[in-house]
């Protein structure tokens, strides 16, 4: 194995493939990597705690003294019938959804504003909670109104005692009278209403009806005194019908037919009138007048648009729950209610197209059969037979007076059952003004405070994280580089030890000779091994690291590298290619006045620059010599590669250390001599970006990359829990006596301590 240049860009020991599985790997999200960011930015989610606590502490020192008043109804919607004369017409609605009618009713804007107006809550400052007079305001005013029922909507409280006919209005307010009072008079405006609603709508059916029955009235007294004049003209007293002829039996079909043709269309144009000119929200009490029609469809409608608005409402609403109006599902729910909205508006309009169509229908029938009836008469008077006319006008004016007889009666009984409809509300306890008010315990609000703020805190965690564009992790690193990790270099820990009288330089300074059983010299270990076995076939002899930036320990990871392979059998060189910054040679303790420069430049031999190590006898030192003038044309001149020639025949391995490769272009050109490049990365400060450029800079050049050895790690952070599994094996805690990972600066290498470059 000699210096020449790789001609692949793929590190040896590294395939695709693997590098490929690598990637699909670290991208995978797994609640163990969760719980790994949560625990390494442990300070945010105690800050967010604190802070949450912090704030339940104010929310629950300043909360409002409110006052609730509560009131218990009892609605019921049977008892009534008993007093119905036909107990036939009527159609029960299910109980689930007539108690959700009749909270969505309490709820309504217009019973409301009836409570707003009667109790004049626009000019009262306990409503707002003021002291001090209000200027004068009027309930009409569209601002005014808003603003009161937003008010009384968002403080007043509506429930179904569960498996039971009860309601509990309660209400919230600073005032303790002031919250009974408003509840008591919603209460009071909902019965009032329960009874005058029915009460209107059999009015209008009433009204009706009088108006039929005056014209059927008029019907009667014309046919009565047509049969007295025919009568009179006869000189017959009355008539005997035993005696029907075909014709005679026709026309009393006819007459019967068209009585009932005529109620017919009576019934179904008062209901057509009614329904039409009736409030929508009441619509489904007219379909009664139908038989065999129910209003399940409207009461459905209706309860799901209350239930919908109470949601809506409840989400609307500014607590701690409220998703305001512009959340997604808000506006998902107020386009349901929309759409309830318009289905309730469809099926009112079908049923007042049904009753016009009905009223047609019935309108159609008397009148064909009006004109075969005229039909009949005429031929009947064409035969001149004046006991046929006298039967006929007889039969009509009973017909007449029967209808007459039979609507009259109906209208009785519509005015005896104006009542009946109405719900049955009893007050069970009425509301009083409460001894104290009602507070939420304060353990609740710090509690419920400190979960949101831990929740927000958690967010913050992984935004924080995803920001982040420094590489902290292995396969973090390994999946931005597309490169395998050769080794961890644990974070060492300086100590009095290395000062100890009788220890020279190298052992000051190299961590692995002064502690050679501590996770930072088995780390080296480890190092040393990947690299063996990185290329196929034999091992690699010239390696070179490198870095990115200044002070990632690129010098520190060469040199104990060194130390440890030298530790073998193996003879190993340690070159000090940085003709920048050299700083081998303070680490060792030797002179850098000839070296790796002057051996180039031809002014010193190089058996005079290379410097053996007492400490370990197989580990030769090369220094860089004084800093030349044109160091990259020294570094890539054709005597560094006869040189590199000579230690392939003398070396089993050659380590050299380079500048890093984004500060000057030494690293490219000599990894392009090396048969493996190892990329020194320091733990937290490494940029995504720099190292994709030093990536870049190194596939380009055709330098062999061999893998990343990430440096200056601390073991006890999160995600490098457990990742020496011989930790508590058989070194226990030595690593307590290493040397921290050093700068490499110039004033390290003045102080004689080596910094890590």
């Amino acid at each position: 194995m000699g210096p020449e240049p790789a001609q692949s860009s793929t590190p040896p020991g590294a395939p695709e493939p693997h590098r490929t599985s690598v990637v699909g790997e670290s991208s995978e999200t797994s609640l163990s990597e969760a719980v790994a960011v949560l625990r390494k930015r442990l300070w945010i989610l105690a800050l967010a705690a604190v802070l949450g606590i912090l704030y339940g502490m104010y929310r629950a020192s300043t909360q409002p003294r409110l006052f609730t008043a509560s009131s218990t109804v009892q609605v019921r919607n049977g008892s009534s019938n008993a007093y119905r004369l036909d107990s036939n017409s009527y159609y029960g609605d299910d109980s689930g959804t007539r108690m959700n009618t009749e909270i969505a009713i309490l709820q309504s804007d217009t019973l409301l504003t009836t409570v707003a107006r009667d109790m004049n809550l626009a000019n009262n400052p306990d409503f707002y909670g003021v002291t001090g007079p209000l200027p004068k305001m009027s309930i009409d005013d569209p601002n005014v109104r808003a603003g009161v029922l937003g008010t009384l909507r968002g403080s007043l409280q509506i429930v179904l005692v569960p498996r039971t006919q009860l309601m509990r209005i309660s209400y919230s307010s600073l005032n303790a009278k002031l919250s009974a009072d408003i509840v008591n008079q919603l209460v009071a405006a909902y019965i009032q209403r329960s009874f005058q609603t029915p009460e209107k709508q059999t009015k209008m059916v009433s009204d009706w009806l009088s108006g039929q029955l005056d014209t059927l009235k008029h019907e009667v007294e014309r046919s009565q005194q047509q049969m007295m004049d025919l009568q009179r003209q006869l000189g017959v007293i009355g008539y005997d019908s035993g005696n029907h002829n075909e014709l005679q039996a026709s026309l009393e079909e006819l007459l019967t037919a068209e009585n009932g043709a005529k109620i017919q269309r009576i019934t179904a144009e008062s209901r057509y009138q009614m329904v039409k000119n009736m409030d929508p929200a009441t619509v489904e009490s007219s379909i009664e007048m139908t038989p065999g029609t129910a209003p399940g469809e409207f009461s459905s409608l209706r309860a799901q648009i209350a239930t919908d608005k109470a949601q809506y409402a409840h989400l609307t609403a500014d607590t701690p729950g409220g998703l305001g109006p512009n959340n997604p599902t808000t506006l998902a729910l107020k386009s349901r209610i929309d759409e309830l909205t318009r289905e309730l508006g469809d099926e009112q309009n079908r049923v007042i197209t049904q009753a016009r169509e009905h009223y047609l229908a019935a309108k159609a029938a008397e009148d064909s059969t009006h004109r075969e009836l005229e039909a009949r008469k005429e031929e009947a008077y064409k035969q001149g037979d004046d006991k046929v006319r006298l039967s006929i006008l007889q039969r009509e004016y009973e017909q007449n007076r029967a209808l007459y007889d039979g609507l009259q009666q109906r209208l009785e009984t519509a005015k005896v059952e104006a009542g009946l409809d109405a719900l049955e509300v009893d007050t069970v306890d009425e509301a009083v003004p409460p001894v104290s008010p009602s507070l939420r315990p304060n353990t609740y609000i710090i509690a419920t405070t400190t979960v949101f703020f831990l929740l927000g805190g958690i967010v913050i965690t992984f935004i924080v994280e995803a920001l982040d564009t420094r590489v902290h992790g292995v396969p973090q690193m390994e999946a931005l580089m597309q490169m395998p990790s050769l080794a961890l270099i644990p974070r060492a820990k300086r100590t009095g030890a290395e000062a100890a009288a009788g220890t020279t330089t190298a052992q000051r300074n190299i961590t692995v000779l002064n502690e050679p059983k501590s996770q930072f010299t088995e780390a080296f270990r480890s190092l040393q091994t990947s690299l063996l076995l990185s290329s196929a076939g034999q091992p690699p002899k010239f390696i070179l690291f490198t870095s990115a930036t200044p002070s990632e320990g690129k010098t520190t990871a060469a040199s104990n590298l060194a130390a440890v392979m030298a530790q073998g059998e193996a003879r190993v060189l340690l070159i000090d290619a940085d003709l920048r910054r050299p700083s081998i040679h303070h680490r060792f303790g030797i002179t850098g006045r000839a070296g790796l420069s002057t051996v180039l430049a031809g002014t010193s031999k190089l058996e005079d620059a290379i410097h053996k190590v007492p400490e370990l006898p197989h580990l030769d030192v090369l220094p860089s010599g004084p800093v030349p003038p044109f160091p990259t044309e020294m570094l890539g001149s054709e005597a560094m590669r006869r040189m590199l020639v000579q230690f392939a025949e003398t070396y089993d391995y050659v380590i050299m250390d380079s500048p890093p490769v984004l500060s000057v272009t030494d690293a490219v050109i000599l990894g392009r001599m090396a048969d493996a490049v190892v990329l020194v990365i320091r733990h937290g400060r490494a940029n995504r970006s720099i190292l994709r450029r030093a990536h870049d800079l190194l596939r380009r050049s055709g330098a062999p990359l061999a893998g990343l050895v990430l440096n200056a790690v601390d073991l006890s952070s999160p995600e490098y829990y457990g990742y020496y599994g011989y930790t508590g094996y058989s070194y226990g805690s030595v690593d307590a006596g290493t040397w921290e990972s050093q700068s490499d600066t110039k004033k390290d290498a003045r102080s004689g301590r080596g910094g890590a470059s």
